[in-house]
């Protein structure tokens, strides 16, 4: 919560001693050590008012009802708008310690019930739970301004930073306290008064209308699912796929008939397997035109009213849109580099694209089909060539792959052996589902590292996708270490069936656990740059990396065997996997990318242009132009998300707008760690401790470019990531044209360098 209350970082989902005197005075709740002149802080009651008493301060679920979290969320923000005052009121001449720490102090209680609230909203809601969040959201960020544009308070702060030359600090205490500067100067601090009201208004008006839209997308998913007829019309699903949608239909209303809910993307995972051509129609079209107006739900007039408050209030700060208004803290630093980026990638996808399609035309053709490929279509064909010319069966590979030695003998293997990670399952700690298992964590010295917590499979009350995030941070000010938990969305087996997950749900939870790590290795003072407290566009990277070990030969040997015979997975299998990732990338990678254009299309809009779309048939159109625009085939190959249900973009008051290219972003940086790894011996103790070293350590300490800088050796480059997308030659083609170019800097195509 510190994050957004002083707009400094952007954590997934989803941040050296201080050198100051009194520091036994600092280390102590700000609400017990009373400022000289100030009012006494007041004290909270309910089970959120004091650090829990289990192990790591562990949440206790069994102490927690819904009828707790209003009250705490108001006496919260009571105690740190008291804390805050106290800050104000210190008649003692502004000091690192006892205005930017104290300030980074605040709000414990605020942050106790946060953390379980917006997970439990995440992974276990109810209507109750979404009837808080309605209420209290605006509320919040009503507070959450209340501190970031209190005159008083950045008068203070900039008295700090002004005198910083003067001063003796860590680097760390510097760049809390250049954060804290900057984030209240984004904030608004510097603006008139007229100004910051305005800017109080706007964010207020937004937290109300993300929330809405966030619920109405959950709705349009969860609410809204395929509904058909006969038990013939889903052929080429298994019979427990079949079964699950006879009980769906049955729970949703439609007894004797078959529902297939929506996932959270446009393309939906049972469509290769759908052999009736219509009802795959049906489910994509379903998918594709949720929450456009179609059916129930409409969140258009919610959207062209999110991208006009973004742009007015960019306006109040002088910036020409949202994306240059965003994009203050990102590595990437500003829209013209993001979109450089990008650009580079369009050429090369788009005709990738248009080949990939002409020969899955050739398919049908030969199959007697009298139709050019459709959405619908791609990947049952797509993964029809991949089965021919790879001789790949998905649901053979699945039977390598059981969910629970995919994560011990899988992911936690990897740990250990890149990091000396040991772990314990227990059964003492309380959770919020019973699908919840939890592990103590034990670093490379046998010292206890801190709490993890794995939700895996799908259910009604969790939204779509996978995240990590805390229920506690590390942080050397509190003492506190991490209680860190990983959410997957993998459908459940039937009772008595073994639990097999695909392979992109086996990559997934070694991406999750990267965040993990980055949050369990945290070594900060300041829990609002500990961990994943970092940019945007950095905060994937250090989760992606750790999908290269999914089919590394030394882990799969660990954990990739046969659910009946025991049997290792074959090389042979797990090369024909690598092989095919390669292929149907107009389609993997298109979709990323298209919505990521998307997302900045969105983001460049003036106040003037954004208020023009005022209709919901405007924002269609905007879209589609937007679309077009971009030169890839956007009729074959849609966005990942369109706008309508794009959740990482509108559904909070910055989430990821003008960030969604971040996963590309860190998709380089990771291609090439995966490089330095290969090239460096693998899977070692050396290559760990040197990656927890230089980068999972750091948490949001310090420059990210000399950050991956003090890791690989070198500035990132983009060729090992066209290389892995099969959009470029790799090292075999030495010879080509484009290895004769030499490699492909992220600064290329116009770009300029990569920091204008």
């Amino acid at each position: 919560m510190k994050a957004q209350i002083l707009a400094t970082t952007a954590a997934a989902a989803l941040l050296a001693g201080c050198t100051t005197t009194g520091e036994a005075a600092m280390d102590r709740p700000l609400a017990e050590a009373p400022t000289a002149g100030s009012a006494a802080i007041p004290q909270g009651t309910g089970y959120f008012a004091a650090d829990s008493t289990l192990p790591f301060l562990a949440p206790d679920f069994t102490k927690i009802s819904e009828d707790d979290y209003l009250p705490a969320f108001e006496q919260g923000m009571a105690i740190q708008k008291a804390e805050v005052e106290a800050i104000v009121a210190n008649p003692e001449a502004p000091t690192f310690a006892n205005t930017i720490v104290a300030l980074e102090k605040s709000g414990r209680m605020l942050d106790r019930v946060g953390n379980v609230f917006f997970a439990l909203t995440g992974t276990n809601t109810t209507d109750r739970l979404d009837e808080i969040n309605t209420e209290i959201s605006p509320v919040l960020s009503a507070h959450y301004d209340s501190i970031t544009l209190n005159p008083a308070l950045f008068e203070r702060v900039k008295a700090v930073y002004d005198n910083r030359a003067a001063m003796a600090m860590t680097p760390e205490d510097a760049t809390l306290l250049e954060n804290t500067y900057e984030g209240m100067v984004h904030a608004g601090a510097m603006l008139t008064d007229a100004q910051r009201e305005q800017v109080k208004a706007i964010n207020t008006k937004l937290s109300t209308i993300t929330t809405e839209l966030s619920q109405k997308v959950r709705s349009a998913m969860t609410d809204q699912p395929l509904v058909v007829d006969t038990r013939a019309e889903l052929a080429g699903l298994s019979d427990a796929d079949i079964q699950a949608a006879a009980d769906l239909a049955t729970e949703k209303g439609y007894p004797g008939k078959f529902a297939i809910a929506l996932q959270n993307t446009t393309q939906q995972p049972v469509l290769p397997s759908l052999e009736n051509r219509a009802v795959r129609e049906k489910l994509f079209m379903l998918s594709y035109h949720r929450a456009d107006g179609q059916r129930a739900v409409d969140t258009r007039p919610l959207i062209a009213e999110i991208a006009a408050l973004r742009a007015e209030k960019a306006a109040l700060f002088g910036a020409p849109d949202w994306a240059t208004y965003a994009m203050w803290d990102r590595m990437a630093e500003n829209p013209k580099t993001a979109l450089g980026f990008m650009g580079q990638m369009v050429p090369a996808l788009a005709a990738t694209q248009r080949r990939e399609a002409a020969l899955l035309n050739e398919v049908i053709e030969a199959e007697g089909g009298d139709f050019e490929v459709q959405p619908w279509d791609w990947y049952r064909y797509a993964n029809q060539v991949k089965a021919e010319r790879y001789d790949l069966d998905e649901d053979a590979v699945m039977e390598y792959f059981q969910l629970q030695p995919v994560l011990e003998d899988g992911v936690f293997y990897m740990a250990e052996k890149l990091y000396g990670l040991t772990f314990e399952r227990r059964t003492d700690l309380p959770v919020y589902h019973p699908d919840v298992w939890t592990y103590t964590v034990f670093d490379r010295d046998g010292s206890e590292l801190g709490v993890f917590y794995f939700d895996p499979f799908q259910r009604p009350s969790k939204r779509g996708g996978a995240w990590m995030s805390n229920f506690v941070e590390q942080s050397d000010l509190w003492g506190t270490k991490p209680v860190i938990y990983n959410v997957l969305n993998i459908p459940k087996a039937a009772a008595g069936e073994p639990q097999l997950v695909s392979f992109d749900w086996v990559n997934t939870a070694f991406h999750e656990f990267g965040h993990a790590l980055h949050g369990f290795f945290a070594d900060q003072r300041y829990e609002s740059l500990s961990g994943t407290a970092t940019a945007r566009d950095f905060v994937e990277y250090p989760s992606q990396v750790h999908e290269m070990w999914a089919t590394y030969p030394e882990v799969l040997a660990n954990y990739a065997k046969h659910y009946e015979t025991g049997e290792t997975i074959p090389a042979e299998m797990i090369a024909k996997i690598e092989a095919a990732a390669k292929f149907n990338q107009g389609y993997d990678f298109g979709e990323t990318v298209a919505a990521a254009l998307l997302d900045m299309k969105w983001h460049a809009l003036t106040p003037a242009q954004a208020r023009a779309i005022d209709t919901p048939a405007e924002v269609d159109a905007f879209e589609r132009q937007a679309l077009t625009e971009l030169g890839l085939e956007v009729d074959l190959v849609p966005p990942r998300y369109r706008s309508t249900y794009f959740n990482h973009i509108f559904s909070s008051p910055e989430g990821y707008s003008a960030g969604y290219y971040s996963y590309l972003w860190t998709e380089m940086l990771d291609r090439d760690s995966r490089k330095w790894f290969r090239e460096n011996g693998g899977l070692t103790r050396e290559n760990g401790d040197h990656y927890r070293a230089t980068v999972l350590s750091r948490g949001g300490t310090m420059d990210y470019f000399e950050m991956f800088e003090n890791f690989a050796g070198r500035q990132p480059n983009i060729t090992p990531m066209l290389e892995a997308r099969g959009l470029i030659p790799g090292d075999e083609a030495a010879d080509s044209e484009v290895a004769d170019d030499g490699p492909a800097q992220v600064g290329d195509a116009g770009t300029g360098p990569i920091r204008d």
